[in-house]
């Protein structure tokens, strides 16, 4: 932003000084009007330690707050000028003055003054002293000041003025907005009060020979390459009504973008698979864009994809996730072990007559190193459902710190209870309750 109010004088003064090549300003007794701009810089605190503290210091020029004005000036006579300004000022105004902190905000701030000089305007360089009465708003709130001060003007030419200001301004609303100290330094342009140079008689321009352009397109029939149709002159005036930057003559498509390698046509798409073919490495067989328009690739050639086989590296089955089948006898010695795991009663404490079923189901997975066991516990409905989930949990969670003491890897076992769900066996027979307080154990290899 500080940047951008620095280039404005700049793109300014160069655009007076190109204007003043071609006019001739006159200088009068009395400044005339001007329109100017102005990079500007706010001290907020050093007026609050004016007044006895030792140590009272002003802010360096990069911890002012800054901004930028706009100004109108107006001689009144040879000495006194009337000038009205529009000030922006960059500033946290809601933490300065109410104690909270807020974003910086801009404060703009309306100020007439009166300028008194001891030179007349039409000196290069003049000194002048200035006071006014200001306005403005500041985080929402109106406040008001009185701002009095000094600067120097450089009258360049009669028609640019380098104005420097200096002000202290007094706060007459010190709840809104404390006493501060203003400094301005901007240019001024007279846009009036000119004398244009005599205008010299050019003499009158040969007659221009007769152009024909049938088509009317601005293309003379000479170099049109297409003269009974309205065209573009970058096409030598031939049409182009698609706008791909090829002539409809030579347009394969002419109503439709395309490119000059497929004659005026959009890329084609063998495959309609929405895929055009300079982005489809399979461009004869539909697939997916995250596949560069190939279908989603079988690494082991099993009729699953690799999306869904959590084998794709070895041939399996589409009812086991693409991996191979697992062995009937392994599945079912470990569901016969499984039957077998008894626990104390009310208790998730293994039994050691369980040991033979849990060492048996140690030795198959030693044996088969990609097998996977989901270790689930379950219990009858009789007491607190809440207690036979928790029950259920545990013993599942017995079971399988057992596998892991045997030398089975934990991130191969997986754990969880179910309370009273699923029962396989009437609750309302004490056979069918013994059958329903169970472990069970599904043996995968994905």
């Amino acid at each position: 932003m500080k940047r951008s109010l620095l280039l404005l004088p700049l793109v300014l003064l160069m655009t007076s000084l190109y204007a003043q090549k071609k006019k001739t300003f006159i200088p009068g007794p009395k400044k005339p009007s001007l329109f100017g701009i102005a990079f500007t810089l706010t001290d907020f605190n050093a007026p609050k330690n004016f007044g006895g503290s030792s140590n009272a210091t002003t802010l360096k020029i990069k911890e002012m707050a800054a901004g930028a004005s706009v100004y109108y000036w107006k001689g009144l006579t040879p000495f006194i000028d009337f000038s009205a300004r529009l000030n922006g000022i960059f500033y946290d105004y809601a933490a300065n003055f109410r104690g909270k902190t807020a974003n910086t905000e801009i404060g703009l701030e309306l100020e007439p003054s009166i300028s008194i000089r001891p030179l007349k305007d039409e000196n290069v360089w003049a000194p002048f002293l200035s006071a006014g009465l200001g306005g403005g708003i500041y985080s929402g709130s109106m406040g008001g000041y009185i701002p009095v001060g000094g600067g120097l003007q450089l009258n360049a030419n009669n028609a640019t003025y380098f104005i420097l200001q200096a002000q202290y301004k007094w706060s007459i609303t010190p709840n809104v907005l404390g006493n501060n100290l203003f400094y301005s330094l901007g240019f001024a342009q007279n846009i009036g009060n000119e004398e244009t140079a005599p205008k010299v008689a050019l003499p009158a321009a040969p007659s221009a020979p007769i152009v024909l352009d049938k088509d009317g397109d601005g293309v003379p029939d000479e170099t049109d390459a297409c003269p009974d149709e309205k065209g573009i002159a970058a096409l030598k005036g031939c049409p182009d009504t698609d706008g791909d930057g090829i002539t409809d003559k030579d347009d394969k498509c002419p109503t439709e973008k395309g490119l000059s390698k497929y004659n005026g046509c959009p890329i084609p798409d063998t495959d309609k698979d929405g895929i055009n073919d300079d982005e489809d490495n399979c461009k004869d067989v539909a697939g997916l864009a995250r596949y560069q328009g190939c279908p989603i690739p079988d690494t082991d050639k099993d009729g699953i994809n690799d999306e869904e086989d959590k084998c794709k590296d070895v041939a399996g089955m589409a009812n086991n996730m693409g991996c191979p089948e697992i062995a009937a006898t392994d599945i079912e010695r470990i569901n016969k072990a499984a039957a077998s795991i008894f626990f104390g009663t009310g208790s998730s404490k293994l039994l050691a007559k369980s040991n033979t079923a849990l060492d048996n189901i140690v030795t198959i997975l030693k044996a088969n190193t990609d097998y996977k066991v989901d270790i689930n516990g379950f219990t009858d409905n009789q007491g607190n459902a809440d207690k036979n989930r928790a029950l259920s949990e545990e013993r599942a969670a017995a079971v399988q710190d057992y596998l892991v003491k045997k030398g089975i890897e934990g991130n191969r076992l997986s754990a969880a209870g179910f309370g009273d769900e699923n029962p396989v066996a009437d609750n309302k027979t004490a056979a069918g309750r013994a059958k329903n307080r169970r472990v069970e154990m599904k043996v995968r290899n994905y």
